[in-house]
């Protein structure tokens, strides 16, 4: 007889999975994974509804000995706000890896979705970032770019932080919102946000370069974690030239990441060799080499990720009981 299905929603999910270092430890682990172990990944998929500014993503991955594996649906559409609504949620659903079989169903609105894109921020500045660096730049003022902060303050001493966005009145209820220990503020331009920066992280759905090359300086490091879509662009494709360029997922980067905008421009060539995260995390190929040194990571998101926080949730919802349960 099959067990019954667990069922988490949001609130659960929020209560069992915040955003600290064990979730951060969970993905940087995940990672190390895809650079370590067998994993079976395949593309993303996506659907466009353009209408409605509307994309929805399918992604999966599953370890090889693993009891489960997840798949994840995750739209954004991004003129729900105008509607009153938020521009991201989904659910993600839990299987056996030996049956095929539902084990469980995380109804999270894209709360763990949004969890695991933060806590990969911080991998990525844990990693990539000098380790003393103690400003950040946010550029964009949505729900990444609150968590991103909220996150990067998990791996970095910052002492304080500015943040740019298109609509400054957002930026501003941003920074006014955010109680983190040291002062967030609003710059009036992208120049402004990024001078003297230590970490810059950009978060929007731009369809155009919002960070120029002439902006970054040395020592910096960038996470762009915006351009998860071929039309998506938020770097001067110069900057791949410039900077040491680290992936998520290479293929994934050369199809709808930044390196897709520079091998596009010419820039950068695909079949180049650009390092992975997972490589970087494992101690297989060097991160920063020098204090110096202009760190970029790419970051279009991957099907572990969800499954490692997938795994994560339902772990924890198991030893305390939580959710309902039904069966089929």
């Amino acid at each position: 007889m099959r067990d019954p299905i667990l069922l988490l929603t949001e609130a659960d999910l929020r209560t069992l999975v915040p955003l600290d270092m064990a979730a951060v430890d969970c993905i940087e682990s995940a990672f190390a994974a895809l650079a370590t172990q067998a994993v079976a990944m395949p593309p993303i998929l996506r659907l466009d509804i353009p209408e409605h500014r509307g994309e929805v993503d399918v992604k999966t991955a599953y370890v090889s000995g693993i009891d489960s594996f997840a798949i994840k649906i995750s739209p954004g559409f991004f003129g729900n706000p105008a509607l009153g609504l938020p521009s991201t949620n989904g659910m993600m659903v839990v299987l056996s890896a030996r049956t095929g079989l539902v084990q469980a169903l995380l109804l999270d609105n894209g709360y763990l979705t949004d969890v695991r894109t933060a806590a990969a921020g911080a991998v990525a500045a844990k990693h990539l970032a000098r380790a003393d660096a103690r400003t950040a730049a946010i550029l964009g003022a949505g729900m990444q770019a609150e968590m991103q902060l909220r996150a990067l303050a998990l791996v970095r001493p910052l002492t304080g932080a500015r943040i740019w966005a298109r609509d400054s009145a957002k930026a501003a209820a941003l920074a006014a919102r955010l109680q983190l220990g040291f002062p967030v503020t609003v710059a009036a331009s992208v120049a402004e946000a990024v001078t003297g920066a230590d970490v810059i992280v950009t978060t929007t759905p731009a369809t155009a370069p919002i960070l120029p090359s002439g902006a970054v300086t040395a020592g910096q490091h960038i996470t762009a974690m915006g351009s998860d879509a071929e039309h998506k662009n938020e770097l001067d494709p110069a900057l791949i030239a410039r900077a040491r360029y680290v992936a998520d997922r290479l293929s994934q980067t050369e199809r709808l990441g930044e390196l897709h905008h520079a091998i596009a421009t010419g820039l950068a060539q695909a079949g180049a060799g650009y390092p992975e995260l997972g490589q970087v995390v494992a101690g297989l190929v060097p991160g920063r080499s020098d204090q110096a040194q202009i760190t970029l990571a790419d970051l279009t998101g991957t099907g572990i990720q969800d499954t490692a926080i997938a795994a994560l949730a339902l772990t924890r919802a198991r030893a305390v009981g939580a959710g309902q349960s039904f069966k089929v």
